[in-house]
């Protein structure tokens, strides 16, 4: 666990580096693409319902997101953690994958 929790410490922080740094030449109409929120979104639609890992990287990206942001510090935290609550709660009533599960 603490080494997956240090190697996306690791991933996020070059991700919002990338972001900040060097996509913000390449927007389009004004629009920068957000990796952090891409990958946090991905991680949690493949990861497994029981397994609540992507809170963590939600908070992890959150944290990054806001040190390299104008807004104030929790404002993307509490974005991305919202949004993983969310898609927990609607994978774990709604979406049923019957070849994930064991019985």
């Amino acid at each position: 666990m603490f080494k997956k929790i240090l190697i996306s410490i690791i991933v996020f922080y070059f991700l919002v580096l990338i972001q900040t740094s060097f996509l913000v030449h390449f927007n389009i109409l004004g629009i920068v693409p957000n990796l952090v929120l891409i990958s946090v979104v991905l991680w949690n639609l493949f990861e497994k319902s029981k397994n609540y890992f992507g809170l963590y990287v939600a908070l992890i990206g959150g944290f990054f997101l806001d040190i390299f942001s104008n807004y104030f510090i929790g404002f993307y935290i509490l974005i991305l953690f919202t949004l993983v609550i969310f898609l927990k709660l609607v994978f774990k009533k709604y979406v049923r994958v019957p070849f994930t599960e064991k019985n």
